[in-house]
C-alpha cells in the first residue's frame, strides 16, 4: 500500500480536522454510488478510505510515523492482513486482502457521513456549507448593492449587499455550498463581509462621522462650505467663532437602519488647520489681538 499521506495528498503535519476534511472531499467524489461501474475509481475510493482509516487512529498514526508499522497497518517485517478498522487494530498476519482482512471502505464512509452500511441504504445528507470572505468598499457597505463572487466550483454570482452591512456580518446563500449526498440538498455559501476603510467617513451604528478641516478664517468669521456626504456634497454653514472639536449635525444624512430603514445623521467635527509654513502677517495679527485679550484664560475651568 502507498504512503497514506500521499494517497490523501496531505502533509504529515495535517491536523485531524484537516485529514477529515480532505477525506470527506475525496470520498464524495469517488464514492461508487456516483461512479457506478468504474473499477478504477472504486479502487481509488478503497485506497483513500484505507489511508484515512489508518491516519484517523491516533495510535496507529503515531506508530506509522515512527516507522513501526507499514502503510497497510501491518507490523514491519510481516506481510499480511494489515489494518482492520472494524476490529480497532491489526488484522491477522496471514494473507488477507490489500487493506487487511475484512476491510470495508463503506464503514469508514458511513462513520463520517452517517447512515448504515452500504451506500444505497444511507439517508440523504446535506452538503457542507462553504465559507467565503468578500471585501467591499465603505460606500457599498453603507448604501448596499451587488458585488460579484466566484465560488469554489467556479460558478460566478452577484451577492446582494444589504444597506448598512457591518464588518464581519455574514450573508447566507442557500443551496450554493457543497453538493449533497444520496439525494440530499446542497449546503449553503456563508459570505463574511470585510469592509475597506474610507478616506474620511466612519460609520457608527446608523450615523456617519466626518472630521472636517477648516481654516482659521472660517473658524473665526464663519463660512458656508460644501462638505461630502454619502449622497454627494451639500452646503453647510460653519458658525462664527467655532473651535476645533465642535460637532455639527446634518439630520437624515446617515445610513439607513436595517429594519426601520430610517436614516441616521451625519456628524461633522471641525478641525482648525493652521498654515503649514510660518506666516508673519498672521503672527502680527495674533499678537495684536492677544494684547486686547490678556485676561482671557482658555484653561480657567481646569484651575
Amino acid at each position: 500500500m502507498k504512503d497514506p499521506y500521499s494517497v490523501l495528498g496531505v502533509p504529515k503535519s495535517s491536523t485531524d480536522a484537516e485529514l477529515k476534511k480532505t477525506y470527506r472531499t475525496l470520498a464524495k467524489k469517488l464514492h461508487p454510488d456516483i461512479n457506478s461501474g468504474d473499477e478504477k475509481i472504486a479502487e481509488r475510493f478503497k485506497e483513500v478510505s484505507a489511508a484515512y482509516a489508518l491516519l484517523r487512529d491516533k495510535d496507529l498514526r503515531a506508530r506509522y510515523d515512527r516507522g513501526e508499522i507499514n502503510a497497510d497497518g501491518s507490523e514491519k517485517g510481516f506481510g499480511g492482513g494489515g489494518f482492520n478498522p472494524r476490529s480497532g487494530g491489526m488484522g491477522g498476519m496471514g494473507g488477507g486482502g490489500r487493506f487487511g482482512d475484512g476491510f470495508d471502505p463503506e464503514e469508514i464512509f458511513a462513520s463520517i457521513f452517517g447512515g448504515g452500511r452500504g451506500g444505497r441504504q444511507r439517508r440523504p445528507q446535506k452538503g457542507q456549507d462553504m465559507a467565503y470572505r468578500l471585501k467591499i468598499d465603505f460606500l457599498d457597505a453603507v448604501k448596499g448593492g451587488k458585488k460579484p463572487l466566484t465560488l469554489a466550483n467556479n460558478k460566478s454570482l452577484n451577492v446582494t449587499i444589504p444597506e448598512n452591512v457591518k464588518e464581519g456580518q455574514k450573508i447566507r446563500l442557500k443551496g450554493q455550498g457543497d453538493d449533497g449526498m444520496n439525494g440530499g440538498p446542497a449546503g449553503d455559501a456563508i459570505i463574511e463581509i470585510s469592509i475597506n476603510k474610507h478616506a474620511f467617513f466612519r460609520c457608527e451604528g446608523n450615523d456617519i462621522h466626518l472630521d472636517l478641516p477648516i481654516t482659521l478664517q472660517e473658524a473665526v468669521l464663519g463660512e458656508k462650505v460644501n462638505i461630502p456626504t454619502i449622497d454627494g456634497k451639500v452646503a453647510m454653514t460653519i458658525p462664527k467663532g467655532s473651535s476645533s472639536g465642535r460637532m455639527l449635525r446634518l439630520k437624515g444624512k446617515g445610513a439607513a437602519d436595517p429594519k426601520s430603514k430610517k436614516r441616521g445623521d451625519q456628524y461633522v467635527k471641525l478641525q482648525i488647520m493652521l498654515p503649514d509654513e510660518p506666516d508673519e502677517a498672521l503672527e502680527k495679527l495674533i499678537k495684536k489681538w492677544a494684547k486686547n485679550t490678556q485676561n482671557q484664560n482658555a484653561r480657567s475651568h481646569m484651575a
